[in-house]
């Protein structure tokens, strides 16, 4: 129990207490702050790691005449989101923050202003971890709201100061998507809570949407999907991402590409598949549609973007895409390469945006069109952080993204009994054409950043702080890919309960 307290109230302490210590002590050292912080996602990620290995549980009465429970709990799919979501809080503090400093180089950040940067840091966190460890659909729906504070002001009051009014109108235009996202989720949550009488995650999926006729599924499940596709995004609903991935500070990014859009993908998993099976069995043709036409968008994207932050944000709509298209096969393979893929995903984005966030900070900018010394023989470490990055996110086997894309692929050709065989076999060759396109758009990228022999304008190599983090998800990504068992034993008894009954 001790572990999922700290894996819950580390963050929230966190995000807490680091103001207050600002104002009371006004000219707080930057260095106390950024440990401080750091500390708490490290009690965070401790916690999670206990949490994980001994499952505990909560469960207690909140509101009776409502059937709600504050139930806390832990399974097969919910482990490897929560680790992720430990792991990411750990690099989104550990790397620098790179605030004020864009505008006037070396000038100091004001305590009060960057205790506020690491207390959205740990907010964010914080919803995320109750998210995941979520057993009641308006506890799902707390966390899922926490999250959106935190992260507008993060993209709002830290986001490009160039110029910062595009920050504060993309910091906007998240809220708005976001907010309207989850006033859909939320009429339909409310529907099935009313027709079963609970909002017990466990007994809607025992239930399977029995209480609803046919019609009655599918508008809720409708509603569900919906709402939750402005979060993961899916075509066409994925217009914000680009423009907040590219105001966002790193940090900021990090998150939002590792750990919020798993939200929505989560929240299909566990709001919808198991509670309105049929329904979603109806759309699901539809959406695997909507998925593909965003692999392909993205990629084609990607091949003109001339930000570099905005282009590893079209990819994550591409590689998004192939997590919803395993979904919606139908199958155990395509849930087992969805959960996979949301995963490898966190990581490699991750990874890429502590990149990319510290080559825009260098150069000032973030536009491929630009002159730059390039990598290989300016900063190395960078250059071999960025090849990496990208040879995981074109899913080349051996690495963490290959297993999501092949499984989703390989699931869209083979769908679930009832699903319209001939036209699933399209999206696969759909996949798989966006695969292409991937390679098409790294390479591109590689050729403008990395290759050359220019050496000016000189930047500055990782440091080590730096050189440990992308350390650590190069092997996480290397050990995801090599032994990929490591994930999909974990999910793979819940996915086979969570498809029980299911068209």
């Amino acid at each position: 129990m001790i572990w999922l307290l700290l894996a819950v109230f580390a963050p929230l302490l966190g995000a807490l207490g680091l103001p207050l210590l600002a104002r009371l002590v006004p000219k707080a050292p930057a260095r106390v702050l950024g440990v401080g912080s750091l500390g708490f996602a490290i009690a965070t990620l401790t916690g999670v790691v206990g949490t994980v290995l001994e499952r505990p549980k909560v469960s207690l009465e909140w509101i009776p005449a409502l059937g709600v429970r504050f139930d806390l709990a832990v399974d097969g799919i919910s482990a490897p989101l929560l680790l992720l979501t430990g792991l990411m809080g750990v690099v989104a503090t550990a790397v620098p923050a790179h605030i004020d400093a864009d505008n006037a180089p070396g000038a100091a950040v004001e305590s009060s202003r960057l205790a506020l940067y690491y207390a959205c840091l740990l907010g964010t966190i914080f919803g995320a971890v109750i998210c995941f460890l979520a057993g009641d659909a308006l506890v799902f729906f707390i966390g899922f709201e926490c999250v959106l504070l935190p992260m507008w002001l993060l993209i709002a009051q830290f986001g490009d100061p160039a110029p910062q009014a595009l920050a504060r109108a993309a910091s906007l235009r998240f809220l708005m998507v976001t907010a309207l996202g989850s006033t859909l989720m939320l009429i339909g949550l409310l529907a099935v809570a009313a027709s079963t009488g609970t909002t017990n995650l466990q007994v809607w999926a025992q239930l399977a949407g029995s209480t609803f006729s046919r019609p009655q599924g599918l508008v809720v499940a409708g509603l569900l999907v919906l709402g939750l596709s402005f979060k993961v995004p899916v075509w066409p609903l994925h217009t914000w991402l680009p423009w907040v991935h590219s105001s966002a500070p790193s940090a900021g990014s990090i998150l939002l590409a590792a750990v919020l859009l798993k939200l929505g993908t989560y929240g299909l998993v566990r709001l919808v598949i198991p509670v309105v099976p049929a329904g979603f069995a109806t759309i699901a043709p539809v959406l695997g549609g909507f998925a593909v036409v965003g692999i392909i968008w993205a990629g084609l994207a990607c091949l003109v973007e001339r930000d570099l932050k905005r282009l590893i944000a079209w990819s994550s709509i591409a590689h998004l895409g192939f997590v919803v298209l395993g979904l919606a096969s139908g199958t155990e393979a395509g849930m087992q390469a969805a959960l996979f893929g949301n995963v490898a995903h966190g990581v490699i984005s991750g990874l890429l945006f502590v990149v990319v966030g510290a080559l825009k900070h260098e150069w000032g900018g973030a536009d491929l069109g630009t002159p730059h010394a390039s990598l290989r023989e300016a900063a190395p470490h960078w250059g071999f952080a960025l090849i990496f990055g990208f040879a995981a996110s074109m899913g080349l086997p051996g690495l963490a993204g290959f297993w999501g894309e092949f499984g989703a692929i390989y699931a869209a050709w083979t769908p679930a009994p009832g699903r319209p065989g001939g036209f699933f076999v399209l999206l696969a060759v759909g996949a798989a054409v966006g695969a292409a396109l991937a390679a098409a758009y790294s390479a591109r990228v590689l050729r403008e950043v990395w290759g050359g022999e220019r050496t000016k304008p000189a930047i500055a190599d990782a440091g080590r702080i730096e050189l440990l983090v992308v350390a650590a998800l190069v092997v996480i990504v290397v050990g995801l890919g090599v032994y990929p068992s490591l994930l999909l034993d974990s999910t793979a008894p819940v996915v086979s309960t969570l498809l029980t009954g299911a068209p």
